[in-house]
């Protein structure tokens, strides 16, 4: 099936694009790419592997798992150790949620240092 576009990024708002950036950019291994004030890009080269984090200077972080501001996405990310992987994006700035669905611990949840959750996997 031919699809109408290409998929180009997804972009993350946020109240400091520069410092999203940076922590997306040590939890992924992609350098940033593009950076001006209110934008700034990492990415791996390529599309769809790129991320880019707006300025939203009224920003206000989703609520986890529920609550006034629900989460409208959230992005998994595939790991090999899940408990070496939580020890470092808990040093480079993420905090664990409170909530853990996962029964098993299959996913972990997180929320990046703009409040938005996203999940480790194996």
């Amino acid at each position: 099936m031919e699809g109408i576009a290409r998929f180009r990024s997804t972009v993350i708002d946020c109240p400091d694009p520069r410092a999203l950036a940076g922590f997306y950019s040590r939890l992924l291994g992609w350098p940033v790419t593009a950076e001006e004030d209110d934008w700034v890009v990492v990415s791996d080269g390529g599309s769809p592997d790129r991320l880019a984090f707006q300025l939203v200077a009224d920003h206000r972080p989703p609520t986890w798992p529920e609550g006034e501001r629900p989460q409208q996405l959230h992005i998994d990310v595939l790991v090999d150790d899940l408990d070496e992987a939580e020890r470092r994006v808990l040093e480079i700035g993420a905090t664990k949620a409170e909530v853990q669905p996962s029964k098993d611990g299959a996913f972990r949840v997180f929320l990046d240092p703009a409040g938005h959750p996203f999940c480790l996997t194996t």
